[in-house]
């Protein structure tokens, strides 16, 4: 059987060196993957999943909040972003975000962002790729399931961070100040937010099973389209 494919978004100026670690993710995973940036014709439709990657800051234009000094934004990637988002879901097709696509996936589906979380819950702000940070899963979540509840060590790139949720999000982390580190859909299709970067992870196992869920669902995806497309198929026959 072939290997999922994963549309994995990045950003234009440091994708490059992005999108390999991503892609080594998925393929431990069992996966392939493809890079989408701003000004690529990116459809949902052409994969079986999506990966939302990380990099600059969301712009509060797209929630209603008002811009801070430090943002650095990128609004063609926002708008590439939210419409995926948006279109993954309406096919049924599973979303991973990692880090701004953490947020990218609240923010489509109605949520809004503390921009300068460090400064709003008090926290020491951590900015390595190095995993010094330590988050606490929430029991009863798909992310214990996939991971266990014993807290995590991870690293931390981010300013901003998961205000209020949006619509059929729960949260699936959270760092010791309470600021949101992980966020997952309640329904299918699968989606998967976390505030840290698992592509620079993956000798530890209990992120290599982010990919693998991922992969997975995208897998249940292509397996149920080939069938509906089999029964099309035998339809058509004379």
């Amino acid at each position: 059987m072939r290997r999922p494919l994963i549309g994995v978004t990045t950003s234009v100026k440091t994708g490059w060196r992005v999108f390999p670690f991503i892609a080594f993710g998925v393929w431990l995973a069992g996966g392939r993957s493809i890079r989408w940036s701003a000004g690529d014709e990116a459809d949902a439709a052409s994969v079986d999943g999506v990966i939302v990657g990380g990099g600059d800051d969301i712009s509060p234009e797209l929630y209603g909040g008002e811009l801070v000094t430090t943002a650095v934004l990128d609004p063609a990637r926002d708008a590439l972003e939210a419409g995926l988002v948006a279109q993954a879901f309406g096919l049924g097709k599973p979303v991973l975000g990692i880090c701004r696509g953490s947020q990218m996936l609240n923010v489509a589906l109605g949520g809004n962002l503390h921009q300068d979380a460090y400064s709003h819950y008090g926290a020491r702000k951590h900015s390595t790729l190095l995993p010094k940070k330590d988050v606490q899963v929430v029991d009863n979540t798909r992310l214990a399931q996939l991971a266990g509840t014993a807290p995590m060590r991870v690293n931390a790139l981010h300013s901003q961070a998961v205000d209020r949720l949006g619509e059929g999000l729960v949260v699936a982390a959270r760092d010791p100040s309470g600021m949101v580190q992980a966020i997952e859909r309640v329904s299918e299709p699968f989606a998967l937010g976390v505030q840290w970067h698992p592509e620079y992870l993956t000798y530890a196992r209990r992120q290599r099973a982010l990919f693998r869920a991922l992969v997975a669902a995208a897998r249940a995806c292509c397996e149920d389209r080939a069938q509906l497309e089999e029964v099309s198929n035998e339809a058509l026959k004379p």
